[in-house]
């Protein structure tokens, strides 16, 4: 089994020191380095070549969204996790469009760190709690909306459908089964969207489709 190398990104020590216990614990996951601030993560990548990057937001010297931005500009670049607290703001926001693949909650159990470093490392998005669907939709449209692309002419209908089913936060598997065709089929879907609109993951998506009106909140 391969394992999925990650550098933790916290002002706080014992944060830090909390993350890698958890993280270190697991056979397929290994905590190659720390690092105090975002300039100090810019620094640490380039040295330890990461797969996942947890980053905190909030930190002296370089905040978490300029370092976001710095990290994932370069090829190759390691997937970024954000961690924050409960109050989600505008820095978060900013760090999905910086490039992130997604957020947690500090306070969230052991196990959702876990399977949420997974879940990235894997090319995925978190973006399964509803939560985090409602927030990403309240901050999107606290914001003027942009008129639609001339890229969004280029989906097909089938592409638009799942775009907006993504935009919602339903799953892979949930697609398949609302269009009734196999999970593969929706990967293919998602892909050809994603390449079309130049989007990185299914966060992006998520962004792109609620501040460009293709789905609103409260949508179905």
């Amino acid at each position: 089994m391969s394992e999925t190398r990650v550098l933790i990104v916290d002002d706080q020590a014992m944060v830090r020191g909390g993350f890698r216990l958890v993280l270190d614990a697991q056979a397929d996951l290994r905590v190659v380095g720390e690092a105090e601030d975002g300039l100090a993560a810019i620094d640490a990548v380039q040295r330890l070549w990461p797969d996942v990057v947890v980053m905190d937001v909030r930190m002296p010297r370089m905040d978490g969204v300029e370092a976001t931005a710095r990290i994932t500009a370069a090829e190759d670049a390691p997937r970024v996790l954000i961690l924050t607290t409960f109050d989600l703001d505008e820095y978060v926001y900013a760090a999905i469009e910086a490039g992130a693949s997604g957020f947690m909650l500090k306070d969230a159990p052991p196990e959702a760190l876990v399977d949420a470093v997974r879940v990235v490392a894997a090319g995925d998005a978190l973006l399964a709690p509803s939560i985090t669907r409602r927030l990403l939709a309240e901050f999107a449209t606290s914001r003027r909306a942009s008129p639609p692309p001339p890229a969004l002419g280029a989906l097909t209908d089938r592409e638009a459908e799942v775009l907006m089913l993504v935009a919602r936060g339903l799953s892979n598997a949930e697609i398949a089964e609302r269009l009734v065709v196999g999970e593969a089929t929706v990967k293919t879907h998602v892909s050809r969207v994603l390449a079309k609109l130049g989007l990185r993951d299914r966060v992006q998506a998520v962004v792109f489709a609620y501040e460009h009106g293709v789905v609103h909140p409260g949508d179905d």
